[in-house]
């Protein structure tokens, strides 16, 4: 089959996956993953799966944040892309890192699977068995999308994550938590979460993939959006890790902690990757004090 026809191919009749989409990534995955590595004998690929993915700590003060949850600690995990760059024992790795912070919440902002779905059920499942006494919640990435969106749907909820699609949940005590799917767009998230905060009732904590749906989320003045998708571009001049906060309005939200008024964003730079190099952008996963103030 030519380029040109892989391309061509339309959405699968089931599955609600992309096909074309599946077939454009695995066209990249190929050129820009797959073949640099080759060409320089496996190097690429030896260094990448030796380095380490750190376990990071912050904490973020909020004004609106409410009173009763000051203190809560955030397991927030994205991007693993299980496959070529994840194998499976270096997924489950990334995961017992948030084991052992004992987070009070565990937040997955997606892109669990890199193209294909099988393999992938074993980190399903130990994210699902996270301990977490506020629950275990997902979001959908654009690659979780590709192949089958519904298998991937139901091995994340049968695994005991609280997948969150356009919809918000209030934990006991009263913390609400909503969650939208990717969307590529400003427009698209927008899309995404209006509907769940013109029913009058704003969510504290919003889950998305793309940090995009911050700009959406800080006009209702949602306190913390949490958000992956962007690796940190996996490329930086300087180190990506900033202690202070950086102003939303003017600033491209690539990598770390940012606010427009009351309103914050956290994107974390993931534990996997789609290129078997980081430069000043570390794998991570992380767990984030909220407190009130």
């Amino acid at each position: 089959m030519t380029i040109k026809h892989l391309l061509a191919v339309g959405k699968t009749a089931t599955g609600g996956g992309d096909a074309a989409r599946l077939a454009r990534a695995k066209l990249r995955h190929a050129a820009f993953t797959l073949l640099p590595d080759r060409l320089v004998g496996g190097a690429l690929m030896r260094r990448h799966l030796h380095s380490t993915i750190t376990l990071r700590k912050i904490e973020v003060s909020i004004a609106n944040w409410p009173a009763r949850f000051d203190g809560v600690r955030i397991g927030h995990i994205s991007d693993l892309h299980v496959g070529d760059l994840m194998p499976l024992p270096r997924a489950l790795e990334a995961v017992q890192l948030l084991q052992r912070a004992e987070p009070d919440l565990i937040a997955c902002t997606g892109d669990v699977v890199d193209l294909d779905v099988d393999g992938c059920e074993p980190v399903f499942a130990a994210l699902g068995s996270l301990r977490a006494k506020l629950g275990r919640y997902f979001v959908l990435g654009n690659h979780d999308m590709l192949e089958s969106t519904q298998r991937v749907v139901r091995l994340a909820q049968s695994a005991g994550l609280k997948t969150l699609r356009g919809e918000m949940l209030t934990v006991k005590g009263g913390l609400r938590i909503a969650g939208i799917d990717w969307a590529r767009t400003l427009a698209g998230n927008a899309e995404g979460l209006r509907p769940i905060v013109q029913e009058g009732v704003i969510p504290h904590l919003l889950l998305a993939h793309n940090p995009k749906a911050f700009r959406e989320a800080a006009r209702w003045s949602v306190p913390l959006t949490l958000a992956g998708h962007t690796h940190g571009g996996q490329f930086a001049l300087l180190p990506t890790r900033r202690r202070q906060p950086r102003d939303a309005t003017a600033k491209t939200l690539r990598a770390g902690h940012y606010h427009a008024g009351d309103s914050h964003l956290f994107v974390t730079t993931g534990a996997g990757g789609w290129f078997p190099l980081r430069v000043n952008c570390p794998a991570e996963v992380v767990v984030i004090t909220v407190r009130r103030g």
